[in-house]
């Protein structure tokens, strides 16, 4: 996880960072002044709770960000400031995750453009509608980090955002999918969750705007500990679990957990393909023919992914 805190009080020293990949932030090098931002901060602590740091170009590396502070002969004041902010129980997670989401400032709606355009055709490929980008909100962005690419927000129970996924719509792009640097751990599309209904947990926001009744994306292969929580302190009796086929083994452990939560589990087989592409009338048919899984269907579909 990114300490936000962290990296604003080092944006206060060193100027505006560019985040680039696992929590790096790269910035002007003070030492060699680099016309280019080439010395790269990790965020993200290491195994030895440590945030190190290096130059690409002159090559002045150090293990902490209090040691690069004394090296630039940063003020007293902000060494101060600085010891609260390191480990990571020394941090409020709410504080770094929730209050820090935010779309894009290039975020627009779609309008007559060429662009927009090419967005939404983007879109109707993948057989989303019209009010499918009204409720979920869905824009996307001509430039900047997320450029060429469909924004899907999602937001808590009480309409905050709380996530959002970046998709480009281009035909070959360089960058297929950007989400932003933020904690995973929360509960996806929560404003549109019936929680006295069945759910259906998915991989991705087109998968869950197709299936359209509860359904809850992952992001992934991940089921984090908050949705897992909610899950089992909810109403919720009867839970589907439709992954990719590539995903056999994390959808059965997610059964057996559920599972042993005292939830009726179905497990969702997608046949090789994925619900986006079914569509939501096939996908429909295809959950009303799955039964619940007991003790004994559990093992033999685990025995069969060996």
């Amino acid at each position: 996880m990114v300490n936000e805190l962290l990296v604003n009080l080092v944006n206060s020293v060193l100027g505006g960072g560019k985040r680039t990949a696992r929590g790096n932030q790269a910035y002007t090098c003070p030492f060699c002044h680099h016309h280019k931002p080439k010395l790269e901060i990790n965020f993200t602590e290491n195994k030895e709770k440590t945030n190190p740091w290096q130059c690409w170009v002159c090559g002045k590396k150090g293990k902490t960000i209090k040691s690069l502070f004394k090296q630039i002969n940063a003020s007293s004041d902000i060494i101060s400031q600085l010891k609260p902010l390191i480990g990571s129980k020394t941090f409020i997670d709410e504080v770094l995750i929730t209050n820090l989401v935010e779309l894009p400032k290039e975020f627009k709606h779609f309008d007559n453009t060429i662009i927009s355009k090419h967005a939404l055709n983007y879109l109707k490929k993948r057989n989303i509608t019209e009010g499918d980008i009204l409720k979920y909100n869905i824009g996307y962005c001509e430039y900047g980090l997320y450029s060429k690419m469909i924004i899907i927000p999602s937001y808590d129970n009480k309409g905050n955002l709380n996530y959002f996924t970046a998709r480009s719509f281009e035909k070959d792009p360089y960058i297929k999918y950007r989400n932003p640097e933020v904690s995973r751990d929360i509960i996806p599309f929560e404003l549109f969750i019936n929680w006295d209904l069945p759910i259906i947990l998915c991989e991705g926001p087109f998968d869950a705007i197709t299936i359209k009744r509860n359904a809850i994306p992952l992001f992934g292969k991940n089921l984090q500990p908050a949705l897992m929580k909610k899950i089992v302190t909810s109403k919720v009796q009867k839970v589907y679990v439709a992954l990719d086929n590539d995903a056999i083994k994390k959808a059965l452990e997610f059964c057996e957990m559920l599972f042993n939560e005292g939830k009726e589990v179905y497990l969702v087989e997608l046949q090789g393909k994925d619900p986006s592409e079914m569509g939501f009338k096939n996908f429909t048919k295809l959950i009303q023919t799955v039964s619940p899984l007991n003790q004994y269907k559990l093992m033999e579909k685990k025995l069969l992914t060996i």
